[in-house]
């Protein structure tokens, strides 16, 4: 619309004369975006953006709709039509106007308002899982038709329902989908990342544009994949990802960029596509035949007329059969290929670049690196994610209030409860991959305030917007688990595992009021709350809180942080520390327990109730984790 309406000067006439327009950044005013496209959804049963909603001059919608052609074809109106009979009809009848807006809005805060009865059973991860399965796509993975996305979180909720049940269909669809998007265009195979959806079934043609919370949620998926089946591809795909990230979508200050876009010179895909020829002209016929034949780029062209790089249909046996070639022959001349492809890709023009720093999506990222720098032993990781946090504490706070976005030296917009949330998320990570107690000290502190500001004190859970925020026309909770797990989702999870790791039980009673405000919304289309019944997993199954002391450096100590951090166990809680007196601030419970003499004692406990402490650190080791 910004081309074919927007940028019009018809069109521009009409708004100009009769409207006032305000464009809003979805991604900087998520507050508003969220308010009205529930109105949208209201009104029309569907959502989406382009998002055009007419409102009164109190903020009152009275309509409202996603893409309206100029005018009018295919069965829809077209938005200068819309805009002269909404004119029309507001100067004739004001009041109508004023009436529909009205009941919309007292619809809006019925919604808002509105709680469960009691709280959300296990059957509600049963009926997620059984919908899933349902629209789980056999052939390729991943779940429905095109346009197909990837959907992180409900790969992370699959595989801690394979934990908890041993269901090994759980586990296939999981390997089948992430294989599936790893083999496909989606996937750029010559610079890495991936895009933000498949236009078709297969992952085969993506949307060009990436997105920075895909790929950091796509990291954390592999990389809890690779936890789970130690499948080395997964690893690769992570490590690809991050190095991605480093190289495009860092700013000099180590912060991250928000997306890139699809265009290059005003044509989608430009950027990532080829044809024979120019492969053929970049690395020879021998290796150029090579690249073609097992990245399927043909004269006929898969987009196009041109083709995006892919091995959904690749055998690499049989191609390196066929050129009389070792498995690892063959690698390493893909490899010397995609270097001079990526070389001689880097000469066209560059996409658009996206230079937001938004906080909700590098806390996430921040979050990534450090679950990826836990597992694989990154320390270069690490130390992205303390670059990155840094910038975050540094240019995000105003007055000790955290805010939405950086830019050109500007940080605006009081935060909102996902970017509380998903800070606190990434202190927890870097929590668990350096073990140092200063991470949880900050997700504590920032937990605190995150409730001062966004708890409900009369029906429980979250507000999107702070108590000292502008005030729009409701004050709204968010639990859909869309593109992005919702703030309320990724608080409730860290509560709990906060409160798991500190003993705060007030914490935990927050987190069970959430699974009871929000029931009728979860019970209406389970799997669409996948990230918030990760929580619900962890609050009615058994977990195991250890309390570890001993020395840093001592080989027992070392040799059980190394078996958790290798290993998938979301439901093991690890507290660790020289001495009973460090935790005694952020863990009280913990400074409770003695050490057995000068040897790394383990205490092991299962929902806080703790067996003997023990210096058999194998044996606990091989209880928790084998």
């Amino acid at each position: 619309m910004a081309h074919e309406s927007f940028e019009d000067e018809e069109v521009a006439a009409i708004l100009n004369e009769k409207y006032i327009s305000i464009k809003v950044d979805r991604e900087e005013r998520p507050d508003i975006d969220s308010i009205y496209m529930r109105v949208c959804q209201m009104l029309t049963g569907h959502g989406g953006w382009p998002l055009s909603v007419f409102l009164t001059p109190e903020g009152k919608p009275f309509y409202a709709g996603t893409y309206f052609p100029k005018h009018s074809r295919y069965g829809r109106p077209g938005f200068i039509d819309v805009l002269t009979q909404l004119y029309d009809k507001y100067k004739e009848n004001p009041s109508e106007i004023t009436r529909v807006a009205e009941q919309i809005t007292k619809e809006l805060e019925q919604s808002a308002h509105a709680s469960g009865t009691e709280r959300l059973s296990l059957e509600a991860i049963e009926k997620a899982y059984r919908q899933l399965s349902n629209s789980f796509d056999a052939v390729y993975g991943g779940f429905g038709g095109a346009p197909k996305f990837p959907i992180p979180h409900m790969l992370m909720f699959l595989m801690r329902y394979y934990q908890w049940k041993r269901d090994e269909r759980a586990l296939m669809m999981v390997e089948k989908t992430l294989n599936g998007m790893a083999n496909g265009g989606i996937y750029d195979h010559i610079g890495y990342g991936f895009a933000r959806y498949s236009t078709d079934a297969m992952w085969l043609v993506p949307h060009f544009e990436k997105m920075l919370y895909d790929n950091a949620l796509l990291v954390i998926t592999y990389t809890e994949a690779y936890q789970l089946t130690k499948n080395e591809r997964y690893k690769e795909i992570a490590e690809q990802i991050i190095e991605f990230v480093k190289r495009e979508m860092t700013s000099d200050d180590g912060a991250f960029y928000s997306a890139i876009d699809a265009d290059s010179e005003g044509v989608e895909g430009k950027y990532y596509v080829w044809t024979p020829d120019e492969v053929m002209n970049v690395l020879g016929t021998e290796l150029g035949e090579l690249y073609c034949d097992v990245y399927d780029i043909t004269e006929e062209g898969n987009f196009e007329g041109k083709n995006v790089p892919n091995l959904i249909h690749t055998r690499m046996d049989r191609i390196a059969r066929r050129y009389r070639l070792t498995e690892e022959e063959l690698c390493e001349k893909l490899k010397e290929a995609r270097q001079k492809l990526f070389a001689d890709r880097s000469l066209r023009v560059y996409p658009h670049v996206d230079d937001k720093i938004l906080t909700t999506w590098n806390a996430l990222m921040i979050a990534a690196l450090a679950k990826a720098a836990k597992v694989y032993e990154r320390r270069d990781y690490l130390q992205m994610a303390k670059q990155a946090l840094s910038f975050i504490e540094t240019n995000l706070f105003q007055d000790g209030r955290l805010m939405v976005r950086y830019r050109d030296g500007e940080a605006k917009h009081l935060g909102i409860i996902d970017d509380y949330a998903y800070l606190i998320w990434a202190y927890i990570e870097m929590y668990e991959a350096t073990l140092e107690l200063s991470y949880l000290q900050k997700a504590k502190a920032c937990t605190e305030q995150m409730i001062d500001l966004f708890w409900d004190e009369e029906h429980g859970a979250f507000f999107m917007t702070g108590s000292d925020a502008e005030a729009l026309i409701i004050r709204e909770k968010e639990i859909y688990d869309g593109a992005l797990p919702s703030g309320n989702s990724v608080a409730a999870v860290q509560l709990i595992r906060l409160a798991k790791l500190t003993g705060d039980f007030a914490l935990l009673e927050k987190a069970e009021t959430m699974y009871k405000v929000f029931q009728r919304q979860v019970e209406t289309y389970e799997s669409g709350h996948t990230f918030f019944l990760q929580g619900l997993s962890l609050l009615e199954a058994q977990t195991v809180e250890v309390v570890l002391f001993g020395k840093q450096g001592d080989e027992k100590r070392e040799y059980l942080i190394q078996q958790w951090q290798h290993t998938f166990a979301p439901d093991v809680f690890l507290l660790a520390a020289e001495h009973p007196a460090d935790v005694a601030d952020i863990a009280p419970f913990a400074a409770e327990y003695e050490p057995l003499g000068e040897e790394t004692t383990v205490y092991v406990c299962e929902n806080f109730a703790c067996q003997q402490p023990t210096t058999d650190v194998e044996s606990v080791a091989e209880q928790l984790f084998e």
